[in-house]
């Protein structure tokens, strides 16, 4: 997938391309679902497939006081959004000035003038542009006239219910991982930074479960290791601890080398995948029983 992050050098592919624009965070089973309607469109015509997103969730700028905790920072969703096959990836750098930017300009500019677009993919629900009057019906109206299709798709379900970013959340706040991994086809991990051997602080816009005790696996470099992960409040570094053979006791594992010391930080992933009330609960949830 090629990222482009700057509208100078917008490919433009001279077959256009079947598009699909919004804030992807979590990249979700049903974005996943309508990204596949997205290639298999493009596929189908001949051009190329593509989805515009941005470097920071609109909300953060729009209304930050009330803006949604992230599921996913733009380097973990620009590798998920890679994964699913899709050809370019645009990511529009969302400011005051973009979000005061009139529909129309965003898709003459966007749409038609970066990446030609033949088709626009989108959810029914989906709004862009200055005071939200960019829709479905806009882009139909609009549409035409620049030489694209519209094709408005409706939220998948699961559980009897739409899979969405805010659902997720929900869960997340429950502090029911299990749901947010069936929703997100995957268990929910958070990036961060290890700034003790088994404290690891990750941003405050990041959207965390409910304060407890969590099983899953902790990642540092090429080591990834079965954990006990416990979660405290907002801004409070998470307390890792490795779940393999620890006999240093500093919570790196029997082959680990990295773990931060005093002074350093290092990089680190944990993915969350139970409740676990204590280590062995964890261990049988993880299958290390």
């Amino acid at each position: 997938m090629e990222v482009v992050d700057d509208l100078s050098d917008c490919p433009r592919p001279p077959g256009g391309t079947v598009v699909t624009i919004g804030a992807y965070d979590g990249v979700h089973i049903g974005h996943q679902r309508l990204i596949a309607q997205v290639r298999s469109m493009a596929a189908d015509r001949g051009c190329a497939s593509a989805v515009v997103t941005f470097d920071r969730h609109p909300a953060l700028v729009v209304r930050p006081t009330s803006a949604p905790k992230l599921l996913t920072d733009l380097e973990t969703k620009l590798q998920l959004l890679a994964a699913t096959g899709l050809d370019y990836a645009v990511v529009i750098h969302f400011d005051e000035a973009r979000s005061k930017e009139p529909a129309d300009d965003f898709v003459r500019t966007v749409l038609v003038g970066c990446l030609a677009a033949r088709v626009v993919v989108v959810g029914h629900d989906f709004h862009f542009g200055h005071n939200r009057e960019g829709n479905v019906a806009f882009l139909e109206q609009v549409g035409p006239s620049l030489g694209f299709e519209v094709s408005g798709v409706e939220l998948f379900g699961a559980g009897g219910d739409a899979v969405s970013s805010t659902r997720i959340r929900s869960a997340l706040q429950l502090g029911d991982v299990e749901l947010a991994a069936e929703l997100l086809g995957r268990p929910h991990l958070l990036r961060g930074e290890m700034v003790a051997p088994r404290e690891m602080l990750v941003p405050e816009v990041a959207a965390l479960p409910a304060p407890g005790a969590y099983a899953g696996w902790w990642t540092r470099g090429v080591v990834r290791d079965p954990a006990f992960i416990s979660v405290g409040a907002t801004g409070e570094p998470l307390h890792v601890e490795t779940l393999e053979d620890d006999p240093a006791g500093d919570g790196r594992g029997a082959a680990t080398e990295g773990a931060a010391t005093e002074g350093a930080a290092t990089e680190a992933t944990v993915e969350l995948v139970a409740r676990a009330h204590d280590a062995a609960a964890a261990r049988q949830a993880l299958g290390r029983a």
